[in-house]
């Protein structure tokens, strides 16, 4: 160690952390007064303005809170407006400020960053973006999870009841590879201005990958996608959300092919979705009133499409990853996304 860096201290500060149940499982960073009041300094808010509620627990989250946790989270002051960003797009979320957090399927936010933030903070936008690796992208996603555990009170088998949860469930954010993408940046088509700094996220069931590296055809790649998105497992209710981070492989291939987002959801709109007998073979041919789906066995053969429309909040379509290979990840909504985008504050404090 250098000098005047004294690891004993250190560990017992980290020790005494999780004494007060603050951690989510691995070492946080002591939060110090003249630590949090840099974080703060990066922002123009006040600590007391509450940025997010959770009506049915009577708990609400501060500009404070949120940055006490983004330290412990190992973010960098200049991280911070990125946080806030991040939590007030989530909170724009239905599910959200309901029971989300609280869910048995226990769902992780995806955390979209576009704009001049991703270079300038070093977001990871390519190869390995889904995984570890990468300062900002890991703390940001940290943070969210500390705020959700600290300043909410959701935590494991107390008010969170995941049955058993993602592994992704706190550290999906990625960057766009605006460079590589042929359409406009997420946060662009959400509301953005453009060339703005701004996050997207909403909340997630869970990502599975497709890999397709065997067809140069626009439409046999999309029929991988709808065949990917369409199985029985994730149809809860009468219409599900979904999602896809494209690898730039595959979103070439599909501008190239004359593909622009619109063309894409419209596509799989008409073709994602089951026929009446394969839900039947499931149980789940039966809808409530409720719009749960149930086994029913009655109802005629016909064809039901998993996306309600082909609106861009039941299909959230980005562009993340290297391309080295066609292989891309489908994501599932946990409810309605948004469809916003919330733009960056200037960072006011600079690098630290």
């Amino acid at each position: 160690m250098t000098a005047g860096h004294d690891p004993d201290l250190a560990q017992a500060a980290i020790e005494y952390c999780y004494e007060q149940d603050w951690s989510d499982g691995l070492p946080l960073v002591p939060a110090s007064r003249p630590l949090v009041d840099r974080f703060l300094a990066t922002v123009d808010r006040e600590p007391d303005e509450v940025v997010g509620r959770l009506p049915q627990f009577e708990r609400a989250v501060d500009v404070e809170v949120a940055a006490i946790n983004a330290a412990m989270a190992g973010c960098r002051p200049e991280h911070f407006p990125v946080v806030l960003a991040a939590w007030e797009a989530l909170m724009a979320e239905r599910a959200a400020t309901g029971g989300g957090w609280q869910s048995t399927s226990g769902p992780a936010p995806l955390i979209v960053v576009n704009g001049p933030v991703r270079e300038e903070l070093r977001f990871n936008h390519a190869g390995g973006v889904f995984g570890p690796g990468f300062r900002a992208n890991a703390t940001v996603a940290r943070a969210i999870g500390l705020i959700v555990r600290n300043g909410f009170g959701v935590r494991p088998h107390v008010l969170e009841q995941a049955t058993q949860g993602l592994p992704g469930r706190w550290q999906i954010c990625l960057a766009e590879n605006e460079r590589e993408s042929p359409w406009e940046p997420l946060a662009e088509e959400a509301g953005a201005a453009a060339g703005s700094s701004a996050v997207s996220a909403t909340l997630l069931r869970t990502s599975e990958f497709v890999d397709n590296r065997h067809t140069s055809s626009a439409e046999q790649l999309l029929a991988d996608f709808a065949d990917t998105i369409s199985r029985t497992g994730a149809w809860i209710f009468r219409h599900a959300g979904a999602g896809i981070v494209f690898c730039p492989e595959h979103a070439q291939l599909l501008a190239h092919a004359g593909y622009g987002r619109a063309e894409v959801r419209s596509w799989l709109a008409e073709r994602c979705g089951r026929r009446v007998g394969d839900l039947a073979a499931a149980g789940k041919d039966g809808l409530g009133d409720n719009g749960v789906r149930h086994a029913d066995g009655t109802r005629p053969e016909g064809f039901e499409p998993l996306l309600a429309s082909a609106e861009r909040t039941n299909l959230l379509l980005a562009v993340a990853g290297a391309r080295n290979a066609g292989i891309s990840m489908v994501v599932r909504l946990f409810g309605d996304w948004s469809g916003t985008a919330v733009e960056i504050e200037s960072i006011k404090g600079g690098r630290s």
